[in-house]
């Protein structure tokens, strides 16, 4: 985002030549750290057209068309369609609800049917939409639909990805939907996961490409050492702090884009503010965000090296220079 909210095509470029550059092998426009809810559909399209435009042949893609209207999302993946997209991410239809059953006949066959060249990744994460495309009814789409032969896994759910990869079989691809469970997932024999959509990758995308590529060459030793010196990184996706009230303490959570988008702007890299009613940290949430950033700059400073070379910024002025602090926090 620009600072007045506005849609920030030149730092989208910026970001999007970063990812590549750093191994990332496709860009997912508009998922839940694109502030996919606060765009509108003429913004969310426009997205979805400048990243494949950016992205060109050096790496897929995926159009988060996903929504709680079905006709919304097909409109939204006719769309993708037509700007030579071939992929799109199809979250759980949040607020109303639906059950598996719903989910899978009235949302996901429907669009699977009606674009078979399209390939369609549900995105199972019920922390967020409150309902659940389960492995039952997954397994029947991708043995109805050929195009259905993958999905973001963000249950938190060790058992649902193992029953996902039992009834789905070997030709069905499990990414992770959570930084923080990516190696488990990748590692486990009744998993099997084949990679992660990242948040953390916004600003350590070569550390989690490299991390994945060991584990997808079976280097879990070589892999185990990237995963631990990200674990700081892992642990601001949320940020949960106890914020004094005049009637008691209250829990405040910072929940995904926030966190990151603030680490972003600390860092020099293009962001921007969050669009309403996503606001700003309170100082000790931006606090835990520094000291976990920190973390990874003075242990592995080759993890965040790639943003100075990059973006052409001092990462020690910013990380501990108040000054770029200002209108991050809630005063």
């Amino acid at each position: 985002m620009t600072s007045n909210r506005q849609v920030d095509s030149e730092g989208l470029h910026l970001l999007v030549d970063f990812q590549i550059d750093q191994g990332a092998k496709g860009i997912l426009a508009v998922g839940t750290t694109g502030e996919s809810p606060t765009l509108d559909w003429n913004e969310h399209n426009m997205v979805i057209e400048k990243v494949h435009e950016y992205t060109s042949t050096r790496g897929l893609t995926i159009a988060g068309t996903g929504s709680n209207s079905t006709q919304e999302a097909i409109e939204g993946t006719e769309h993708a369609q037509r700007t030579g997209v071939n992929c799109v991410l199809l979250v759980d239809p949040y607020y109303n609800g639906p059950s598996s059953l719903e989910i899978r006949r009235e949302y996901v066959e429907p669009i699977a049917k009606q674009f078979p060249e399209m390939q369609i990744v549900p995105y199972v994460i019920p922390g967020r939409t409150g309902t659940q495309l389960l492995p039952q009814d997954l397994a029947i789409l991708h043995q109805q639909y050929p195009n259905v032969r993958c999905v973001k896994e963000a249950t938190c759910d060790l058992k649902n990805a193992e029953l996902t990869r039992k009834f789905c079989g070997e030709d069905f691809d499990i990414l992770s939907g959570d930084d923080d469970k990516t190696y488990t997932l990748m590692i486990s024999p009744d998993i099997a996961a084949s990679g992660v959509i990242s948040v953390v990758s916004n600003v350590a995308p070569k550390a989690i490409a490299d991390m994945v590529h060991y584990l997808l060459d079976g280097n879990e030793e070589a892999a185990s050492v990237i995963m631990q010196a990200l674990q700081p990184l892992f642990s601001i996706v949320t940020v949960k702090t106890q914020e004094a009230s005049p009637y008691g303490p209250v829990q405040s959570k910072a929940r995904n884009p926030l966190a990151y988008k603030t680490l972003m702007n600390v860092l020099g890299m293009p962001s921007g503010p969050c669009r309403q009613p996503l606001g700003r940290m309170t100082r000790s949430g931006l606090e835990v965000v520094l000291t976990n950033a920190r973390k990874v700059y003075e242990n592995t400073p080759e993890i965040l090296q790639p943003i100075t070379d990059w973006f052409d910024v001092d990462l020690k002025d910013r990380l501990y220079n108040e000054k770029y602090l200002e209108g991050l926090y809630y005063a």
